[in-house]
């Protein structure tokens, strides 16, 4: 069976960051958290009734900002998800939480509901890198937060730090990484700001590193990461040992998962693995709450030739060997399908194939976009 996972959206946040590209709104004055909660619960119910009811293996709730809603909240929620999809008993459940939105009581009353891992939005923790990404947050609260964590009992913690800022030198990216690393956290998401299409940092592009000193900040930071044990698993996550992000991963590996929210993007396979389904939601709150309007705004089955695409898509991301098996496991289609393909990218030193597995090689890993561009077909 596909292994099976669930990512909930929770689309508000106090301020809209300049370069976020994410389905994130301004809070209203009034969050209605409640209502959000009934539709979440109703829209999974619909999902359900069309796919798998086997147990999940992990959760992940993501926004916007999931740590503007109570844990009283989320217990409501958690309540009746267990009544359509029992929980694994090793379930990992992630929330992504703004450090300035969350306090001591918040994490600890996280952690007793039942969440096990908690992704912390740091970025930087220079003041002036914070205030020209427009966080709300300041580098006292940014230490703060993981301290809080830690003390609520959470023994696995990511913390997302970007480089590449506005006027950032090569030193204070480094910087940012040592400070990083000395709360020693779990998991660290090290990668580099880009400029995306409706945003504001698209509408007015502020001045960047040249590409030779975000390409040292990158190297260098690898080379850090490495020196204190942090295992660089996929293009920009990495972590101490079995500490790798188990929702992520089975992205990644092509698993299933539901996705809810607004927004939100679901993958889920039939029971025989011969289709392969794309769910999308409602984008807008607004949509996503009104009665009138169904929350699925679109379910598409794809096709064999974007099967293969989305595969390696996901599979070339990860650094691990993946066995020749997990293909037809995961898209119903027969290995053969897949080798010449893979060989045209072997023959360019970009991955290398083994009679159980293939891997890409640091060639591939460097030119990442051309070997995925292989399986566009």
């Amino acid at each position: 069976m596909i292994p099976l996972s669930l990512y909930i959206h929770i689309p508000w946040c106090i301020r809209k960051c300049p370069y976020c590209d994410f389905n994130s709104h301004q809070s209203p004055d009034t969050l209605p958290e409640a209502q959000y909660i009934q539709a979440l619960i109703s829209d999974l119910d619909h999902d359900v009734a069309q796919f798998s009811h086997q147990p999940i293996q992990s959760i992940f709730i993501g926004g916007g900002t999931p740590s503007l809603f109570s844990a009283q909240s989320y217990a409501t929620l958690f309540t009746a998800i267990q009544k359509q999809l029992p929980f694994a008993n090793d379930i990992e459940i992630t929330l992504e939480a703004n450090p300035g939105t969350v306090d001591q009581d918040r994490f600890r009353d996280y952690r007793a509901l039942g969440i096990n891992r908690l992704s912390l939005g740091i970025q930087s923790f220079n003041p002036l890198h914070l205030q020209r990404l427009g966080r709300i947050h300041d580098e006292k609260q940014a230490h703060r937060a993981i301290d809080s964590a830690r003390y609520a009992g959470f023994d696995n913690i990511n913390i997302d730090i970007m480089h590449g800022l506005p006027g950032q030198s090569i030193a204070e990216s480094l910087q940012d990484l040592q400070t990083g690393l000395a709360h020693a956290p779990e998991h660290i998401s090290w990668y580099e700001l880009t400029i995306e299409p409706n945003t504001v940092f698209y509408k007015t592009k502020p001045v960047l590193p040249s590409d030779d000193d975000a390409h040292i900040m990158e190297e260098e930071g690898f080379a850090l990461l490495q020196e204190h044990a942090y295992q660089r698993y996929e293009i920009s996550a990495f972590s101490r040992p079995n500490r790798q992000a188990r929702h992520n991963l089975n992205y990644w590996l092509f698993g299933d998962y539901y996705g809810i929210g607004a927004g939100a993007h679901g993958k889920l396979t039939t029971h025989d693995t011969t289709q392969v389904y794309r769910t999308r939601k409602q984008r807008q709150p607004n949509d996503y709450l009104n009665p009138s309007k169904p929350y699925l705004a679109a379910c598409d089955e794809v096709n064999r030739h974007d099967l293969i695409f989305e595969f390696m898509l996901n599979a070339t991301r990860l650094e691990q060997a993946i066995p020749t098996s997990l293909f037809t496991q995961r898209t119903g289609l027969p290995y053969a399908d897949l080798v010449p393909l893979l060989q045209q990218a072997e023959q360019k030193g970009l991955v290398n194939i083994q009679e159980t597995h293939w891997q890409i090689t640091p060639l591939g890993r460097r030119y990442t976009n051309d070997f995925q561009a292989i399986f566009i077909i």
